[in-house]
């Protein structure tokens, strides 16, 4: 029985390649829906994919333990010039708190970092905007990577805010060409700036173009001579030390700074502190978003695509009304004229996502490798998309099958 039911599964696929075969346009056309819209779920399934490894390894560089003492936590940045009245009344962080913090015995690193961006020139030559750190020498301590190059601010040097600067150094070789940055002036926003240092991010660390990091100063030179954006840019990383829990680091830097701005036991926190896994929520939650635009854009296409093998087929049973008479008077039941059509509908759309599937990930390959980003093939989603393109031919195929399998087979047979 099993193997009478492959002989007939193994007959109808050969009749449906047959059909594709003598009508390949057709069959083309019918297929470039299914074909668009797996390939648009596999590409961005790849770039989402590739864009949370990249934020898990930034996290990774960090440590899971790292937070961040922030004026206000949104997951969205706020207008600077038109702040909520509740965000205008905290106050702005200050290098005393941070200090504060870093004495803390709980606590290994703490710091106040700002970020503003600006374009840097030599002689003539410039870059694009690019991002300008105002920390210390701990910088790499959480962003990771390291210095090829020079050194790093002296204590004085942070404590004065010394026209020094560490510049990363791909885009110091690209300014200086041939000649040693180290020691020279680069210009900041117009602003001279004594190169001691080349940096290199660490490879694995997301940053959208024109968002690295360009230039680290220290920051009471940065807060000095540019303008930042206090509430969405000015931030404390802190480090807890070993053997200490985040909450545990937490619940003393909350105590510190209520104590610090005088906060009453019924006021509320005028801060907000920021874990690792709140970043990855906010990053999923934008991801998740724009996944499932592409999920509603792609199913728009499997719909067409859906439609299209429907009224092929339609056309199909038509065109062969009087195949389907003889296959009757030779024997053939109503489910075996189903079933037949059902394989052709299905076997349409299965090629479809096969090559959705191959045109998606190369796609998606070319896409995150210009961006810079390792990704691997997502595998269970290439599964759900063959089973999905599967099952459009069978679901779109039906009335088509049923049509063909409720065909007289006397008026078939007089059919021309």
């Amino acid at each position: 029985m099993r193997l009478a039911v492959f002989d007939q599964y193994k007959e109808n696929l050969g009749i449906a390649m047959e059909t594709l075969r003598v009508a390949k346009l057709r069959s083309a056309l019918t297929i470039l829906g299914v074909v668009i819209g797996v390939a648009t779920v596999m590409t961005m399934a790849s770039l989402v994919e590739g864009l949370r490894a990249q934020i898990i390894s930034t996290v990774e560089i960090a440590g899971p333990s790292t937070f961040y003492v922030v004026k206000v936590y949104s997951s969205t940045p706020l207008n600077p010039d038109n702040l909520p009245a509740w965000v205008r009344i905290r106050p702005d962080l200050s290098t005393d708190e941070a200090e504060l913090i870093a004495r803390l015995p709980e606590v290994r690193y703490a710091a106040l970092w700002g970020q503003t961006a600006a374009r840097l020139a030599y002689l003539g030559e410039r870059t694009q905007l690019t991002g300008v750190f105002g920390a210390d020498a701990g910088f790499t301590e959480i962003q990771g990577g390291g210095l090829v190059d020079g050194r790093w601010f002296t204590r004085n040097e942070v404590q004065t805010g010394a026209s020094v600067a560490v510049v990363q150094e791909a885009l110091a070789r690209r300014l200086y060409g041939r000649v040693n940055p180290i020691g020279r002036t680069i210009q900041v926003a117009g602003r001279p700036m004594e190169v001691i240092g080349l940096y290199v991010p660490p490879e694995n660390i997301f940053a959208p173009p024109g968002q690295e990091t360009g230039v680290i100063l220290p920051f009471r030179l940065l807060d000095a001579q540019f303008r930042i954006d206090k509430t969405n840019a000015l931030f404390i990383p802190v480090k807890p030390r070993d053997g200490v829990t985040v909450a545990q680091a937490q619940e003393a830097v909350t105590i510190a700074l209520r104590e610090a701005r005088r906060l009453r036991p019924a006021q509320q926190n005028s801060f907000d502190l920021i874990t690792q896994e709140q970043i990855l929520e906010i990053f999923n939650q934008l991801t998740g978003v724009f996944f499932l635009v592409m999920i509603v854009l792609a199913s728009v296409a499997l719909l067409v695509g859906g439609i299209g093998v429907m009224a092929i087929m339609m056309v199909s049973v038509t065109d062969r009304t009087r195949e389907i008479g003889v296959r009757k008077a030779l024997g053939a039941s109503r489910g075996d004229i189903l079933v037949q059509f059902l394989i052709e509908a299905a076997t349409l759309t299965g090629i479809g996502g096969g090559i959705g599937i191959v045109v998606g990930l190369g796609a998606g390959m070319a896409v995150t490798r210009l961006l810079g980003i390792s990704a691997s093939p997502p595998l269970g989603l290439t599964l759900i998309a063959v089973v999905v393109s599967v099952g459009i031919g069978v679901v779109f195929g039906v009335l088509p099958a049923r049509r063909a399998a409720q065909l007289d087979p006397i008026e078939a047979l007089r059919y021309e």
